[in-house]
């Protein structure tokens, strides 16, 4: 206690040096805080886009319809399903305006039961969501590039029909793949332009946020045999390769954050060591060990340390909780969305709030305190009083 006690007053003496210290692991700190918490909230952002808005929580299909997405690979019957679920039926259609056409996949659904899986019926901005066959909603961003408004007539050809739908509603959903290429029509509507006797391409179907993975193992285990269930990371596609490699990201940064921990306690702690070298040879004639005065300099680091962990893990919490619940990555994502609308990209991104950030911080900051430290106290256990008085 009176090591820690002298310990203590030399952090409080020394106070440029403790005030760098301590500013060199509230910036590491505060990094490690903020990278954990940008990642897991970009990968929530994507989870929830997919889930709620391109794709769905759980799909179910037939195995040969995941390797060739053709409605001849459809559902000729619905299997039995105790989740709330919808039928879904995605084909591939030309869109005809009076301007202009183009070409994507159109997905025809179930206006009610869609509302129980999907953010889609809730995010039309202009005019309404389907109510009975002969309408169609639009993606508002796609609906501009038809030049189709509301009211007007959109043909969709398959190849082997035609069906002319009334434009009743324009969605703006912040979700590149829904504003840019979102095509909505009636069930009944898709059955007609792929043959009736196809019902759906697949179902979707609902899943408590972070159990969807669980889900469809469970399903995977009791559905009829051909028949194969997929969660939302699996429907993410080429996307879900790019988020985990970003996620790789987390070793050379942590360890870029450790080595400049280090390299700020070594250098702290070594330039003190140098400028107090009388003083500590009046400890050691004083009978203070040479082991002791090594333990004085490791506490006097590991208290300034603790004081620039706890501050920047305040500072830091109050920096994920303010972009947790303000949009400040909107304008960056917006950008996204424009510039890769396919991708699944949200407009907004909120990071990730978790409690154990702390732990990885702190143990950033302990490590890298602890490898820095093996230097100095190296130094002060090899030396007497002899090279304390000489300053060498």
């Amino acid at each position: 206690m009176s090591l820690l006690r002298l310990a203590w007053r030399n952090v409080l003496r020394q106070r440029r040096r403790t005030a760098l210290l301590s500013l060199v692991v509230i910036y590491v700190t505060v990094a490690v805080l903020f990278l954990l918490g940008f990642l897991d909230g970009y990968g929530e952002s994507l989870v929830e886009a997919y889930a709620r808005y391109v794709e769905a929580p759980v799909a179910v299909a037939k195995g040969e319809w995941w390797q060739d997405p053709d409605p001849e690979h459809g559902l000729r019957a619905l299997p039995p399903i105790r989740e709330p679920h919808t039928p879904r039926l995605a084909l591939y259609a030309l869109f005809r305006s009076p301007y202009r056409t183009e070409g994507g996949v159109a997905l025809g659904v179930d206006p009610e039961g869609e509302k129980v899986l999907s953010r889609v019926p809730f995010k039309v901005a202009t005019g309404r969501w389907l109510q009975r066959p002969g309408e169609v909603v639009l993606g508002h961003r796609l609906a501009e590039r038809l030049d189709v408004r509301l009211g007007e007539r959109l043909v969709l050809e398959t190849g082997r029909e035609a069906l002319g739908l009334q434009v009743v509603g324009l969605v703006r959903a912040g979700v590149g793949n829904v504003d840019f290429a979102g095509v909505y029509l009636h069930l009944e509507d898709a059955r007609r332009l792929v043959g009736r006797e196809v019902l759906a391409t697949h179902l979707a179907v609902a899943a408590p946020r972070g159990r969807e993975e669980a889900l469809a193992r469970t399903l995977n285990q009791t559905l009829p045999q051909g028949l194969v269930a997929k969660g939302v990371w699996d429907l993410m596609g080429p996307i879900r390769a790019d988020y985990e490699g970003s996620r790789l990201l987390y070793i050379p940064l942590l360890g870029l954050f450790m080595l400049l921990a280090a390299i700020a306690v070594t250098s702290t702690v070594y330039v003190s060591v140098r400028e107090r070298l009388r003083e500590f040879a009046v400890a050691e004639s004083l009978g203070l060990a040479p082991f002791r005065l090594a333990g004085q300099v490791a506490l006097e680091a590991a208290l300034a340390s603790g004081l620039g962990l706890v501050l920047g893990l305040l500072l830091g919490y109050a920096l994920l909780y303010y972009t947790a619940t303000h949009d400040v990555f909107g304008p960056l994502m917006r950008l996204s969305v424009e510039l890769l609308p396919e991708s699944g990209l949200s407009e907004h991104l909120y990071t990730a709030l978790r409690p154990q950030y702390a732990l990885y911080a702190g143990g950033v900051v302990a490590l890298s305190a602890l490898l820095a430290l093996l230097f100095p106290g190296r130094l002060l256990l090899r030396m007497g009083v002899p090279q304390y008085l000489k300053g060498e």
